[in-house]
């Protein structure tokens, strides 16, 4: 993965206003390898490919904290073949992206269900985690076997364990403490979640960290999806007015 490769010039990005938090649902890959007479784990590929020049380029322009949704809870449903091929690239992913990552400043953070994927594949998610820990730049949240209901649920099951321990009263519990609790705790909400492929919908994506998230959508395919496309993104959001239920 070819992090921070070059400096590009962004004239019409406003450096000084850039969203801390980017969400993006990587949407798309099957209906392009579709279109083109291809299997759909050839758009998967090619998808990823897509993933490692955004995640450059964000990288570069000054982004802090990236997430992108891999593989959802729903995604299980899919045809068997095709979850399998998506396994396997992930797999080599955490394999062989390391090589790639040396010497960047940039961290990985896996959210998500792990109980779903073998101690095998949950062995080298940590193990990706902890060699990229000291990545102080880009934080690159992957949203594995994820869902924004189970990660509610999820919350609120471990505070509900902490009131029965006697640790925790109901009513103390507060906004805060489920923002500390879910998968994504002590990072900023998402300000901006990008959906390529012509979908208008979330798909059970950051719920809790999207309340105010400005929305940007398109029907470019994701393998499709350019810098250029992303800087479009961002300018878009620069220039919206963010009033977070006030006047």
């Amino acid at each position: 993965m070819a992090f921070f490769k070059k400096k590009a010039v962004h004239a019409e990005i406003d450096k000084a206003h850039l969203p801390q938090h980017i969400g993006i649902i990587m949407d798309g890959n099957g209906r392009w390898a579709k279109r083109r007479g291809l299997p759909r784990k050839a758009g998967h590929r090619v998808g990823a490919q897509t993933f490692e020049k955004i995640v450059d380029y964000c990288g570069n322009l000054g982004i802090h904290y990236l997430t992108f949704y891999a593989f959802s809870t729903e995604n299980w449903k899919r045809p068997q073949d095709e979850v399998d091929a998506l396994m396997a690239l992930l797999e080599d992913y955490l394999d062989n992206g390391l090589k790639k990552l040396a010497g960047k400043k940039t961290r990985i953070h896996f959210i998500g269900n792990r109980e779903a994927f073998s101690p095998e594949f949950q062995a080298k998610m940590k193990y990706v985690e902890e060699e990229t820990a000291g990545g102080q730049e880009l934080q690159v949240n992957v949203a594995l076997n994820y869902g924004g209901r189970e990660e509610i649920v999820h919350a609120c099951r471990t505070l509900a364990q902490k009131v029965k321990e006697g640790a925790l009263q109901p009513e103390d519990i507060t906004e805060e403490m489920v923002s500390d609790t879910i998968y994504t705790a002590g990072q900023p909400e998402v300000d901006l979640i990008v959906r390529p492929s012509g979908e208008y919908r979330v798909s059970n994506f950051l719920l809790w960290q999207s309340a105010y998230a400005e929305f940007w959508y398109s029907d470019i395919l994701w393998p499709d999806f350019s810098e250029k496309d992303m800087e479009t993104a961002i300018c878009d959001f620069q220039r919206r007015n963010r009033r977070f239920g006030g006047v």
